[in-house]
């Protein structure tokens, strides 16, 4: 994909708190973009249709995978999550700092098709951190959360494919931590050298 904005990709496990910080970002920061999932989950209590997920049904996602629709798509516990390609696509043709929430299957998947993003590995210091967060959800059975920490312990086998790891054992700093690196995407030469204007 061209443009002159940057694709920072914020992976972790479920209970690692991405959404929290990356809502944060957003609060903080008017040259971001949030690239919507779609999904074929069900809504949690708080979520927005369009805001957290597009929450589409199994049909509607298999349609938008035979179209070509989807930057990206994977399974992750039981259920389909996709990117949709043409928000992500305007949105770096206009500049903008495009943030995607994906798993790390889809993180590979979209730095094979955008090699210059950028991934970020978001997960407390401590696995008994996640474990706690996720039981005090109360919004899932005991056997969820063991089979969440199980993917986890997956996923921390695929950080070698990440450019940074972001500690979110105290949210403030994880979001400093975060901006900076969105802050240092937006400088790099192959962004920023187009943009210099030459006329004398």
């Amino acid at each position: 994909m061209n443009g002159l904005g940057s694709v920072i990709i914020i992976s972790g496990p479920s209970g690692a708190g991405k959404s929290t910080a990356i809502r944060r970002i957003l609060e903080i920061r008017k040259d971001v973009y949030f690239s919507v999932s779609a999904t074929t989950r069900a809504k949690r209590p708080g979520e927005i249709d369009g805001v957290n997920y597009l929450f589409v049904s199994q049909e509607t996602f298999d349609g938008m995978v035979e179209r070509g629709e989807l930057l990206e798509h994977a399974g992750y516990v039981n259920h389909c999550y996709g990117t949709p390609a043409l928000p992500v696509k305007e949105a770096l043709e206009k500049g903008q700092t495009v943030l995607l929430d994906i798993e790390v299957q889809g993180a590979v998947r979209i730095k094979s098709v955008i090699p210059e993003a950028v991934l970020v590995f978001l997960i407390p210091s401590r696995l008994s951190t996640l474990r706690k967060r996720l039981s005090e959800r109360s919004t899932e059975e005991p056997e969820v959360v063991e089979n969440r920490i199980k993917t986890a312990m997956v996923e921390l086998e695929q950080i070698c494919n990440y450019d940074y790891v972001v500690f979110n054992d105290d949210l403030q700093e994880a979001v400093r931590e975060l901006d900076a690196i969105i802050t240092a995407a937006r400088c790099r030469r192959s962004i920023r050298a187009p943009q210099i204007e030459t006329t004398m």
